[in-house]
């Protein structure tokens, strides 16, 4: 593989499949790797580990859904020659003292950045595709979201900037080194206003309810995520409740040279894919 070659961790996944594409848009050699792609990866497989890293110049590592790993990999990627780590980890991290959220990420962190090689780390807000891609998708398709959030706003950034601020931290040499970057989205959003935007742009009667953490695991678990990760999922409302988090940062227009995409330009692109229209 070329000397400046890619290798994109989890790149079947929401992040990593659009820095891919970005990528390879470019002319940027990459490696493509996740448990179902060509190349395979597997955070509980480190025997495979080194074929995957031998000749990579840099790496977009999304962290496993356990703490631990990422400081094998990251020795591995060392010892590999690999002189760049691009770490997605979650807004705020350094500041979620003994919460039960994003444990994988803290650990991941510390990995990367006591690593000998370059590194950036990008910490995102909650992601605006959240609505369409991941838990928050099937309700909103029955008509209700309802989740353990008040008024305490999120400043829901676009995936899309979020693949951008990766590939730009992949290949601008030395630019992003060391740096940790807050990424949000331009403006704070109530969960019930992103409900009713949703509601508007697809023509659909949704609604929002406020239910309590324990109904929203009851409802994780109902939906079949699994009481570990449902639990982890509620937790983080109670550190968004907080409102450390809900404040917009400058670090994307940094990164990016132009301002990140509106929640309402993700959802009118959402919905006109129709990925709200009511099941037939």
């Amino acid at each position: 593989m070329n000397a400046h070659t890619s290798l994109v961790i989890g790149a079947t996944g929401r992040t990593g499949r659009r820095v891919v594409s970005r990528l390879r848009l470019r002319g940027v050699p990459v490696r493509a790797a996740s448990r179902s792609s060509r190349i395979h990866f597997d955070w509980s497989q480190p025997a495979g580990w080194d074929a995957v890293l031998r000749g990579v110049d840099a790496a977009y590592v999304v962290p496993p859904p356990v703490p631990g790993p990422v400081h094998a990999f990251a020795e591995r990627a060392v010892a590999a020659g690999v002189r760049r780590l691009v770490l997605l980890s979650g807004r705020g991290a350094d500041g979620w003292g003994g919460s039960g959220f994003g444990r994988n990420m803290v650990s991941a962190e510390e990995a990367v950045c006591g690593a000998s090689l370059e590194w950036t780390v990008l910490r995102a807000s909650n992601f605006a595709q959240n609505f369409h891609e991941d838990v928050f998708h099937a309700p909103l398709l029955a008509g209700e979201l309802a989740l353990p959030a008040g008024d305490v706003p999120e400043p829901f950034v676009d995936v899309e900037d979020i693949a951008d601020a990766a590939v730009a931290a992949l290949t601008e040499r030395d630019r992003h080194a060391g740096q940790v970057y807050e990424l949000s989205g331009p403006r704070p959003v109530r969960f019930a206003e992103a409900v009713e935007l949703i509601a508007r742009a697809s023509g659909r009667a949704l609604t929002y309810r406020r239910i309590t953490p324990d109904a929203y695991v009851a409802a994780l678990v109902g939906q079949g995520v699994g009481r570990h990760e449902a639990d982890e999922i509620a937790e983080m409302f109670t550190l968004l409740a907080g409102g450390s988090v809900a404040g917009t940062t400058g670090d994307l227009p940094t990164v990016l040279g132009r301002a990140p995409r509106t929640f309402e330009e993700y959802v009118v692109r959402a919905a006109a894919a129709g990925v709200w229209d009511a099941p037939q």
